[in-house]
Order: structure tokens, then sequence, then C-alpha cells
């Protein structure tokens, strides 16, 4: 088949898939969105939320529908590393031999990820970057597509380890997760304290997923388009050329090139399920806040006078 048919073919799965997830999910539909374009994509999401709010109930539902194996592992200060990516056993002829840890399943919800001691939680690095794992010298891969998806509570900071930088920055995208309105929580009440239990049926595999990342991957790209989103990520950088008086004032940190990268791969995927053959700026702009909001670093004076991310990348937007 032709990339333009498997373009087609994929806005047409994707109706399927988001109609198939909105039997379990109640509105969302733009955080829904936003993992899925991540997803094929092929880049990582971390949700950020209150309690309550599904977010664990949102990416099991996802990968259900997706066909894809699913691994939860709860993050608590007490989690090693070998919990998450396994260990090394003697076994009954005395040989050495690798149990892998729940890291080796396709989706991966790394649930309340800023619950565990940054020891542990860079045990993610390289799964996450490489999508293969090394044990004693010996490098494990990943089955494929590998997606993980984290959670963190905004609220509960005792007791919590910030994310470093790096890690951050492996996240393609952070989102935001907000109350339902109050039709979509009567909805959800009536869905969720009945005897009705819908049925998911899985819409893709493995295989046509990673059809779908490579041909969006090829969907060419005009030069006005990836100029526009380096000029936006080079934008954020406080004191170079092409920062604007606001971002010097407020910000400490800009993103770096790997923002750029997933602003052009993110957009191409919108474009994707648009509709479109090639994406173009409107396409940027409107992964551009859960693309930079976790690499812009504010500031102390950005704190003080309560200064969201989403106003910063806002300026420059």
């Amino acid at each position: 088949m032709s990339d333009v048919t498997n373009l087609n073919l994929f806005s047409e799965k994707y109706k399927s898939l988001k109609a198939e997830i909105n039997k379990v999910i109640v509105g969302q539909d733009d955080i829904i969105d936003q993992i899925l374009i991540s997803v094929f994509s092929g880049g990582h999401s971390l949700l950020i939320g209150v309690p309550g709010l599904a977010k664990t109930l949102m990416i099991n539902t996802i990968a259900k529908v997706l066909g894809l194996d699913f691994k939860r592992i709860q993050f608590t200060p007490d989690l090693m590393p070998s919990d998450i990516i396994g260990s090394e056993i003697l076994d009954e002829n005395r040989q050495f031999k690798f149990i892998k840890g729940p890291v080796f399943s396709n989706v991966i919800l790394a649930d309340e990820i800023n619950r565990t001691p940054p020891k542990t939680q860079s045990a993610l690095l390289e799964a996450m970057q490489e999508h293969a794992v090394t044990v004693a010298g010996k490098r494990y891969k990943m089955n494929e597509p590998y997606f993980v998806l984290a959670t963190q509570n905004p609220i509960e900071q005792e007791g919590t380890y910030p994310l470093p930088e790096a890690q951050l920055d492996r996240f393609m995208f952070a989102v935001y997760l907000n109350y339902p309105s109050f039709e979509e929580e009567i909805e959800v009440v009536k869905l969720t304290t009945g005897e009705k239990k819908d049925i998911l049926e899985p819409v893709l595999d493995s295989s046509q997923i990673k059809l779908f990342i490579e041909v969006i991957r090829k969907m060419p790209i005009a030069d006005n388009v990836v100029k526009y989103a380096v000029n936006l990520v080079s934008k954020t950088r406080p004191n170079s050329d092409r920062a604007t008086e606001f971002i010097s004032e407020y910000v400490s940190w800009g993103a770096g090139p790997r923002a750029s990268q997933n602003l052009v791969l993110a957009s191409k995927t919108h474009a994707a399920i648009n509709g479109k053959y090639s994406p173009d700026i409107e396409d940027v702009k409107a992964v551009a806040v859960s693309v930079l909001r976790h690499r812009v670093i504010k500031n102390y004076k950005a704190e003080a006078e309560n200064i969201s991310d989403v106003e910063i990348i806002n300026s420059i937007l």
C-alpha cells in the first residue's frame, strides 16, 4: 500500500479507536488525543492530575484498544531498580538466568513516578531512550512498539522526589488533566455505578501500530514549518538572540533540541489524525504547549509572580 493509502487508513482507524475508548472514558477528549499523538509519534507521556481522574483506567483502556501488552508499576519509596528491570538468579544448573521485570511490556504505566528515589527513576531512562536495558553487561531489547505513560500527583508533594530534567526531557508530552464538567461527571457516575459493563475490542495490533509510526515519520514537511518549530523552541532559551524580554525575565532554562524533534514528530501525527498529508504551522501550534511546558524551567521571579508555564509558552506562540 502507498503512504497516502496508509495515512487514509490511519485516519479511519483513529476514529474507530476514539469510539472504542469513549465506551469507557467519558469526556477527556483532548487528553486522549494527546496520549494517542505521543503513541503514534513513538514518544512517552507524563500525565499530571489529582487522584480520581481515571488516569490509570484511561491508560489501561488505550492499551486494550491498541491490542498491546500492558503492565502497571506502582512507584513507592522502597521500590528498587531490579523491581522494574528484573534481576539475575541462579538456576538449577547453577547458571545465571535473567528474569525479566515488568518494564518488558508494550505499554508501561509508571504510576506516581515521583514517589520513588532518583536511583529507581533512572532505571527507566535507558528503557525510554534506547528501548533496551543493560543488566550485568548484557543488553535486552524491548518488544516494539514501546511506550511509557507515567502519572504524577501535583498536590501531595510530601515524600516525593521531583523528576530530574534529564528524565522529564524523555517525555514527549506533559499532559495536565482537569476535573470533568458537571454534565460529564453525571455521565461518569451513571456509567460506573450501574450493571452495564462494556467489553472493549482491540482496534489495532502491534504490527499495524509500527506501520503507522513509520508512515507518519516518512510524512513530508515543508522547510518553513520545520523552521517555525525550531524557532519556537529557540525562543524559550533566555538571553539567546531569539528570546523575548518576557522569556529572559521569567525563564532560567529553555528547551533543548529534543523538543524541536518532538514538535515536528507530534505535528506530523496531529496532521495525520486530521486527514492531512503534511503538517502546517497550525499543527505545530496545536502540540506546542504539551511538548514545551515541562522543558521550560521557570526562575524564582516567575514563581513569586505566579506566572504559569502555559503563559510563558503562549507568550512566544
